[in-house]
């Protein structure tokens, strides 16, 4: 690690869910905690995740992380985890009250969009989000395909 650099601060990425960002408009993003057993921390550790069926749900002033799949640890043994099972978030009572009323508007759900450790604490960021039409995809792919283009039409006059 460089000097100067705190490592309270440097972020570990586990996972990041692509598909939600292209798949969703993401409005609000919040940083939650992670309620997870030993054996599902060493295999975070490992690199080993994949938040693309993931989704958040409330419940009784509680926020769940469901359909994140965070493979069995290999050295585990009886201790082993359930897969896809449901792990608490960790959040503010406010901020559970927000991600409730949103979600109770039509059209909004909550997915997670990285899996990743600060200062040694499993974190998950997770965003409010409405559905993308297939016209809004394909819109999404054009303007990302226009500015790489661009970008490559700016380097070859730098360059050449």
């Amino acid at each position: 690690m460089p000097a100067g650099v705190d490592p309270r601060t440097v972020k570990n990425v586990v996972a990041r869910n692509k598909k939600a960002r292209h798949d969703y408009h993401v409005d609000d993003t919040y940083e939650a905690g992670l309620s997870l057993t030993g054996t599902e921390v060493k295999s975070l550790r490992a690199g080993r995740a994949s938040l693309v069926d993931g989704w958040v749900s409330v419940e009784n002033g509680e926020a769940w992380l469901e359909g994140v799949h965070i493979p069995e640890y290999t050295q585990g043994t009886w201790t082993n985890h359930p897969v896809r099972r449901r792990r608490k978030l960790l959040l503010h009572r406010l901020e559970i009250d927000k991600l409730a009323q949103t979600t109770r508007e039509k059209g909004r759900t909550i997915v997670p969009l990285e899996l990743y450790f600060i200062g040694g604490r499993a974190k998950v960021e997770i965003a409010t989000a409405r559905g993308k039409q297939e016209w809004d995809k394909r819109e999404t792919l054009r303007r990302q395909q226009d500015e790489r283009e661009a970008q490559r039409e700016m380097s070859a006059r730098r360059h050449g």
